[in-house]
């Protein structure tokens, strides 16, 4: 197959995480070296900066600032929430991103995002192979919520997981500091999937972690959940507890409703947070003890200080190996992991239909969740320790990380 001659626009989508820019430094440094892209083009805020025609000539960029990209947290480019309509219903971004590729000869497409970045690079794929315009598309994946369906994990868990395991940890010596009852409370984000909140059963695996663990594949009850606080409490004065933002009650509504109604984002999503301090006051009336509810909010996704090098190396290679993919032909995938069969681990790419893969939630495997419904079994421990293996850091300046510093040169035409 002769090699599609043209170039390439990268975007970053969703809720970043703490090695989303190392898939973007793939990609990028990647997409320079083949001769058969002629320009490398970065998305401001994703989908929307190619609709409002803004994007940056990562040409311009120097390479000690793109392999930094690696170990600097947060979308350096800018991500979106933006969905995009049914293109039956209404064309018109379609027809737009068609009439700047167009312009700008924009043969290649990589999208980096989870469950709905995927849906939007697939129904860009679809419309352009409508409209007979020729243009290789290729999903990057990212999420802490670990649950893109068809691949091992995510680019963004181990290091999520290795943040939450550490913390958790931390906090536990903290928590027995006194001789006074204390029940702590921990909130980890997931909004179906209880991948991250699983992984505080790191911390347990090594003696530091959660007495109760609570998943939102299984419905939620207050009582049972106030009953199990109480007997652990009682037999040992303190109690930790890891809890899914994600977690429903069996008439489907998430604990944070109780506090409040939740807003949506531009998917239809609820915006969690607050089940912590729900739980706590229901807790404290119940045991009359002190109590406290951490969310660990933004930190569980952004903290590059203490990534999984495991992470950031298959993040890397998630993006560079779209590069490769489409040069090679191939169009309509999502790049996903394997992992191979053997006692040491290794891991490899493969390739995932995109209308497969896009809005199809993978759950944390039942079977691995324990008899009482509060705590995982040690398949889970088995799964999870390779993803957090390995130190990863950004360099430092005045005892400070130093993190990349992208000139941003908007492209012209």
């Amino acid at each position: 197959m002769s090699k599609l001659k043209g170039a390439c626009i990268f975007g970053q989508s969703g809720g970043p995480t703490s090695v989303i820019n190392a898939s973007a430094s793939g990609v990028i440094q990647e997409a320079l070296k083949q001769d058969c892209i002629t320009e490398v083009y970065g998305a401001a805020h994703g989908i929307r900066g190619i609709l409002e025609e803004n994007f940056y000539d990562m040409s311009k960029e120097d390479k000690y600032e793109l392999d930094l990209l690696k170990t600097t947290p947060s979308s350096a480019l800018g991500s979106v929430r933006y969905k995009l309509a049914d293109p039956d219903v209404d064309d018109t971004d379609y027809k737009r991103l068609l009439e700047v590729f167009k312009k700008y000869n924009i043969r290649y497409f990589f999208y980096n995002g989870g469950n709905d970045s995927m849906d939007t690079c697939n129904k860009v794929s679809k419309f352009m192979q409508k409209a007979g315009y020729e243009c290789r598309v290729m999903g990057v994946p990212k999420t802490i919520d670990n649950d893109l369906w068809a691949t091992d994990h995510c680019p963004g868990y181990g290091s999520a997981a290795k943040y939450v395991a550490t913390s958790i940890m931390e906090v536990y010596l903290d928590a027995r500091v006194y001789d006074t009852g204390m029940v702590t409370i921990f909130e980890i984000m997931g909004r179906n999937a209880g991948w991250l909140t699983a992984a505080s059963a790191l911390a347990s695996y090594k003696g530091y972690g959660p007495d109760l663990i609570y998943l939102p594949e299984i419905p939620f009850s207050m009582e049972k959940f106030l009953d199990e606080v109480a007997e652990v409490y009682n037999r040992t004065g303190k109690v930790l507890v890891a809890f899914s933002e994600g977690c429903k009650d069996e008439q489907g509504r998430y604990i944070a409703e109780m506090g409040a109604e939740l807003s949506k984002d531009s998917f239809g999503h609820a915006q969690l947070g607050g089940a912590a301090a729900i739980l706590a006051n229901a807790v404290k009336q119940r045991l009359n003890t002190k109590v406290r509810g951490i969310e660990f909010s933004l930190l569980q996704r952004c903290a590059s200080h203490i990534g999984s090098l495991t992470d950031v190396n298959e993040a890397y290679m998630a993006g560079e190996m779209a590069v490769k993919y489409a040069v090679e032909g191939k169009t309509d995938y999502m790049v996903a992991f394997e992992r191979e069969e053997g006692s040491e681990y290794k891991c490899k790419t493969k390739l995932v239909k995109l209308d497969e893969v896009a809005n199809t939630e993978k759950k944390f495997p039942l079977e691995w969740i324990n008899k009482e419904g509060n705590g995982v079994t040690e398949d889970f421990i088995k799964y999870a320790l390779p993803l957090i293996q390995g130190e990863s850091a950004p360099p430092k300046e005045d005892g400070l990380p130093r993190f990349a510093k992208l000139k941003k040169v908007l492209a012209k035409k």
